[in-house]
């Protein structure tokens, strides 16, 4: 009788490893940053500059507190009852007597000066004791109503006592940390617009997808994420420099996954699908500038945001701050040519394998024969019409598509033209809506601030257009 088979290890794993990109969310959102876990790494939060070891082998998700020596692991807290807004025998919320009313606002109310929190300090005091002293020498904090206490506390637990939330890098974080400070970057993409991109162009185990990612890697990164190294990625690029995807090294992808990502001209494709069969010439050409450094930028060569997290990076996370976002891509140290390991022992994207490789002979020559099973166009700063008109002879047909743009005009004229040349059906342009909601207790209401626009997609599905010359 033969063995069991063994259960397949996970793609990702759920806890750090040594050498993985993170997401460290401080103080709730308030300073978002990724990091690559190198045994240098440090993050300043305040006046402390933190190791991030403690964070090696730790499960995504955990919460860490600002210590004496360092980053330091959250004790469990237990799951707060509500007692002070419901009752406990109907569970009906309790009526409020107590109003902010006869408060004022004259630095008056606190007894504690600046010169004891500092001795404090000195003497070892943890953030959560400072605030607690806070609370206790406050004259007015008694008389505040019950949400006000909550906003006291949490303003001054981020100001003492800072705490930092280990993020896994994904689809979600990584596309919600960059529309929140740097939306131009990813073409103003939002994240539900993204998800409806995905399901639209039907991306799933096993396809073979064609993506012209002119947005950093968001998309081309999404698409491998989705496919778990079961399927194929191909970004293609106009002209001969490839658009950068540098945001791809961000996911923690396997290496499995990341090899099944590949990079071609489009000029190559369009070629390759127009002649008989697949010629040398073109592959060679494909090695000659795809599998160069300009495929993958070194860190000279990476975006703006290297430079933006070096200059943020000194910032303090005080309640009084604006939101700082980090969305660099951290230096590269000598460890990393070895493989990174996860913890279960498998080859986790080590620096020597960058996705964007050029697709073998072979891979090109199944893509002419079957076509790509989707396409996904994100490319706001280039002429929609006449790059899907170039695109769609690619896909095989009944294969679907999406195409996003921050503009409509540009959607609807292609829409047209193809609803003219008869290439595709089901074409519709759909503008995603979200709305988010704050659910707290007794006080359960949309967002004061939301983001009213998340650009607009045309979908559809390829089909084979009759030849007028042949009467079809």
């Amino acid at each position: 009788m033969a063995p069991p088979p063994t259960p397949p290890t996970p793609v990702i794993p759920r806890e750090a490893w040594e050498g993985c990109s993170v997401l460290l969310d401080i103080n709730d959102g308030d300073r978002l940053a990724f990091f690559r876990l190198t045994p240098g790494a440090t993050v300043n939060i305040g006046d402390k500059s933190c190791s991030l070891q403690p964070l090696v082998g730790r499960p995504f998700g955990s919460l860490f507190r600002v210590g004496p020596s360092g980053l330091v692991p959250c004790a469990a807290e237990a799951p707060s009852q509500g007692k002070d807004v419901y009752d406990g025998a109907n569970g009906q919320a309790q009526v409020e007597t107590r109003d902010n009313r006869s408060l004022v606002d004259n630095n008056t109310a606190q007894t504690l000066s600046s010169e004891d929190i500092e001795a404090m300090k000195r003497e070892g005091a943890s953030g959560d004791a400072i605030v607690e002293a806070l609370i206790t020498n406050s004259s007015t904090f008694g008389n505040k109503t019950v949400f006000s206490q909550e906003k006291y506390k949490l303003k001054k637990q981020k100001k003492y006592a800072p705490k930092v939330l280990l993020r896994r890098p994904s689809t979600r974080s990584i596309c919600e940390t960059y529309f929140k400070k740097y939306p131009a970057r990813i073409g103003f993409m939002r994240v539900d617009t993204l998800s409806l991109m995905l399901s639209m162009a039907n991306v799933g185990a096993y396809s073979d997808v064609l993506v012209v990612d002119m947005v950093g890697g968001l998309v081309a990164g999404a698409v491998a994420e989705r496919l778990g190294g079961t399927g194929y990625v191909c970004s293609t690029y106009l002209g001969s420099a490839s658009s950068s995807i540098d945001i791809i090294r961000m996911y923690n992808l396997s290496g499995d996954m990341t090899s099944r990502i590949f990079q071609a001209r489009l000029n190559d494709l369009c070629s390759l699908q127009n002649s008989g069969d697949a010629p040398s010439a073109i592959s060679d050409s494909i090695q000659g500038e795809v599998v160069e450094p300009g495929a993958v930028p070194d860190e000279s060569t990476l975006a703006q945001p290297v430079d933006t997290a070096l200059s943020d990076e000194n910032a303090r996370s005080t309640a009084a701050q604006p939101i700082d976002i980090e969305v660099a891509e951290p230096a590269m140290d000598e460890h990393l040519n070895r493989d990174c390991k996860g913890s279960n022992g498998t080859s986790i994207a080590p620096k020597s394998l960058r996705a964007g490789k050029a697709p073998s002979p072979e891979r090109m020559k199944y893509w002419k024969e079957h076509g790509f099973s989707s396409l996904i166009v994100a490319a706001p700063g280039h002429e929609v019409e006449s790059l899907v008109a170039d695109l769609l002879p690619l896909l095989s047909y009944s294969a679907p598509f999406a195409i996003y743009h921050q503009h409509l005009q540009p959607l609807a004229t292609c829409m047209h033209s193809l609803q003219v040349s008869k290439m595709a059906i089901g074409l519709q342009i759909i503008e995603p809506w979200l709305r988010e909601y704050q659910v707290l207790p007794s006080r359960t209401h949309p967002h004061m601030q939301m983001n009213a626009f998340g650009g607009y997609i045309l979908s559809g599905i390829r089909i084979h257009s009759p030849d007028p010359c042949n009467g079809d």
